[in-house]
């Protein structure tokens, strides 16, 4: 895992929850018949998949990129693994309704659990694209 890879990641999920909110704001009953409904189910099922395994390939990314102080990266990896399971769960729930309302999108958007995984996120976005220009700019 590259902090490439990662950062495509971390942007999936970040395309996801925005999407989830313009969804949220449509104010539908259901996503059957609606042309969004299709493209939210693909969201979030990608966003599950950028999220599956995530703490695992930023470990990944701090050892193959020898990320310093290790021990500081190690501990917040082990909160965002917590988080991402919480989110998930919730995540996981929503998809498996047979009919998914922009209230129950909007419901989904405002768990702590999602934001938390969404701010964890920012953080780790911030670093990589910190480390990408270093890289850039020392060759």
């Amino acid at each position: 895992m590259s902090l490439e890879d990662l950062k495509k990641r971390i942007d999936t999920i970040e395309e996801s929850y925005e999407f989830m909110l313009a969804y949220a704001a449509q104010g539908l009953d259901g996503d059957e018949a609606s042309k969004t409904g299709g493209e939210l189910r693909r969201l979030l099922a990608k966003c599950d998949e950028a999220m599956t395994r995530l703490a695992d390939h930023f470990r990944e990314v701090v050892g193959s990129e020898r990320l310093d102080p290790r021990e500081k990266f190690e501990a917040f990896i082990d909160v965002l693994e917590q988080d991402i399971r919480k989110a998930s769960a919730g995540l996981r729930l929503t998809m498996a309704q047979p009919a998914i309302s922009s209230q129950l999108v909007d419901n989904l958007n405002a768990s702590i659990h999602l934001r938390t995984v969404l701010t964890d996120i920012f953080l780790v976005d911030e670093i990589v694209k910190k480390r990408l220009l270093d890289r850039e700019k020392n060759g």
